[in-house]
């Protein structure tokens, strides 16, 4: 069975928590701004270590003060924004236990949430999130206490707890060691009700750790990020626990139609990110440059920078190609590079496969983008690519402490530092979740020499045709969802003649392709899914998935629908992943239709409902 271990490059204390990687950063450097709060439209104000830890102390007392007690857990429901980790932090420092909440869950969602982790709180950013609380509070006793961030009541919850001594807040804080809970996190999950993820400080506290060492270039004193990305799921969770760690100053700014300015005035060193951002930002580049006249430049410049990138990995880059690089640099890179800021050296990605053309046109563009893997059981990173080191197309190797191996089904398994200690309340998913010490990822990959890993599908998702034909839907999903106008694609074809695909367009950037196409921008999506030259858009992007694969494994028909997936719809998971089982039952219908009558079409073979 092949594996790959990276060993830890610091020895594991037990005895520590959460709590001591900022107290440890207030005693190294207590001026040192680790956060910055918008002030205005472009200004930012620093927060520093020390002030931080002040306010995390006083919230901290707070909790206490209004009969917190340690090992409570409390629920959040609540938007990207400073708070949220000063909240983290201070129930922490109170000795309980947070869990965090998608601030787009229902009502039925929060109580199911709510009531099997036993919480006794409930913290809620706005009335709308306090009015779905409210809906169901009448169902759930334990919960006693509610407060609303929006009202105040965080400043309120401080002030009532000056009167108790810090020495009872640093008993509180050391009470938890590194194989206590410190978080119960509840998987979205696409079947089935969410199960909570036990996350231990040990997790956070040693991965912490180990993460800063290997990727130094990313991770230090002189970096800065902004987080937009929700911070109840655990990708973001842990970098904002890594930042304060390392040093990193954070800003936040959850809304992504305001995400530019604040890039731009923030100006970042690094990004975290999923690959759905990257795919906007080069497809509204390009659209832009399309509507200015300058659209085969642009293509042209993006053509040059994947193959000077490609030459770099080469080691060597022809004095002709990089004349044109240079040129392209100064009309198209640099202003791409000035909108995220001007200062983006790296970007973090996951969550999705990048695609190996946009890994080579950002690395050109001066921004290197370290695709990473990892699952919330498994406190986010498994693995990620090394800036030194890096290599476009894969997940990186295992971060120090961890360890990857491939069963002799090609499922990916973990083991480590960052390993989940189980679901809570629920012995048999643990049981079947595990092969000894190993965790079953559910994902499908490979492992080079190197210990390089990449993710090449899901297990559960494989597709096996009539004829016998194994298919990765990732394969083909994933360049097809980076075309401009293409929100989502599902592959189906399970015990079927054919590959076929289910396309959902992009409501964003659709009226600005149709105009840059001599269309109305004003087309509605019904009248948008049927017109030709969207239809010859998309079979042209089909066509060129399809070249990546057999014939066999090829999509021969598609059908394009007419919505977009969401999750009021049903049909996304808050972290934005499709839901493939409730789109498969929901467009049952549908399927069958593009399959009737035909055993054998042509690649050409468009449908539309």
């Amino acid at each position: 069975m092949q594996s790959f271990a990276t060993p830890a490059l610091v020895e594991a204390n037990p005895e520590a928590n959460v709590t001591d990687l900022l107290v440890e950063r207030v005693k190294e450097s207590p001026n040192l701004p680790i956060f910055a709060l918008p002030k205005g439209e472009d200004a930012w104000v620093d927060v520093t270590a020390s002030e931080f830890l002040s306010q995390v102390t006083a919230l901290a007392k707070g909790f206490v003060a209004a009969g917190i007690e340690p090992g409570d857990k409390i629920g959040f429901m609540c938007k990207t924004r400073y708070e949220w980790t000063l909240v983290d932090f201070a129930i922490w420092f109170a000795g309980a236990v947070m869990v965090p909440i998608y601030e787009t869950s229902s009502p039925a969602q929060v109580q199911w949430i709510l009531e099997d982790s036993g919480a006794v709180a409930m913290i809620v950013e706005t009335p709308d999130h306090f009015s779905r609380f409210d809906e169901i509070r009448a169902d759930l006793p334990k919960v006693d206490k509610a407060w609303q961030v929006d009202l105040g009541d965080l400043d309120k919850l401080a002030a009532s707890g000056a009167g108790v001594a810090d020495d009872e807040i640093e008993r509180r804080r050391n009470l938890a060691k590194g194989s206590d809970l410190a978080t119960l996190i509840y998987t979205a999950g696409t079947t089935g009700k969410p199960k909570g993820c036990m996350l231990s400080h040990a997790n956070f506290y040693e991965l912490s750790r180990n993460a800063r060492l290997a990727i130094p270039e990313v991770v230090n004193p002189d970096s800065s990020t902004v987080l937009f990305i929700t911070l109840a799921h655990v990708f973001a969770r842990f970098i904002s626990v890594l930042s304060i760690h390392g040093g990193v100053k954070v800003g936040h700014q959850p809304d992504t139609k305001l995400l530019l300015p604040a890039l731009g005035s923030f100006k970042p060193t690094f990004l975290l990110a999923v690959p759905r951002v990257f795919e906007k930002v080069y497809n509204s580049s390009e659209q832009k440059a399309e509507g200015g006249g300058k659209g085969k430049i642009f293509r042209s410049a993006a053509a040059v920078a994947v193959e000077h990138s490609k030459a770099l990995d080469a080691g060597k880059v022809p004095l002709g190609l990089a004349v044109k690089f240079a040129l392209f640099n100064a009309l198209v890179y640099k202003k791409i590079k000035t909108a995220l800021g001007g200062r983006v050296k790296y970007a973090v990605s996951g969550s999705a496969p990048l695609g190996l053309f946009l890994g080579h046109f950002y690395r050109s563009m001066g921004m290197t983008i370290l695709e990473g893997y990892g699952l919330t059981e498994t406190t986010a990173p498994i693995s990620v690519n090394i800036p030194s080191n890096f290599k476009i197309g894969k997940v990186g190797p295992p971060l120090p402490g961890c360890a990857i191996r491939v069963a002799a089904d090609g499922e990916l398994e973990a083991s480590g530092i960052n390993i989940f200690q189980g679901y809570f309340k629920n012995e048999q998913a643990t049981k079947d979740s595990f092969d000894g010490e190993w965790f079953k990822t559910g994902d499908i990959g490979t492992i080079d020499e190197q210990g390089y890993i990449e993710v090449t599908g899901r297990k559960k998702e494989m597709i096996v045709t009539a004829g016998g034909k194994n298919v990765a839907p990732a394969v083909l999903e994933d360049p097809i969802r980076s075309d401009t106008i293409i929100s989502q694609v599902i592959v189906v074809g399970d015990k079927r003649p054919f590959v076929g695909a289910l396309i959902t367009l992009d409501e964003e950037m659709l009226p600005v392709w149709l105009n840059n196409n001599g269309e109305d921008g004003s087309m509605s999506i019904e009248d948008a899914r049927k017109n030709p030259k969207v239809l010859a858009q998309i079979q042209e992007t089909v066509d060129r998935a399809n070249a990546k694969v057999s014939r066999a494994e090829s999509i021969r028909k598609f059908v394009v629908l007419p919505a977009d997936f969401t999750e009021a719809s049903g049909h996304l998971t808050p972290k934005l992943s499709v839901k493939r089982n409730v789109v498969l039952q929901d467009f049952a219908g549908t399927i069958d239709e593009m399959y009737e009558g035909s055993s054998a079409p042509s690649t050409e073979g468009i449908a539309t409902p």
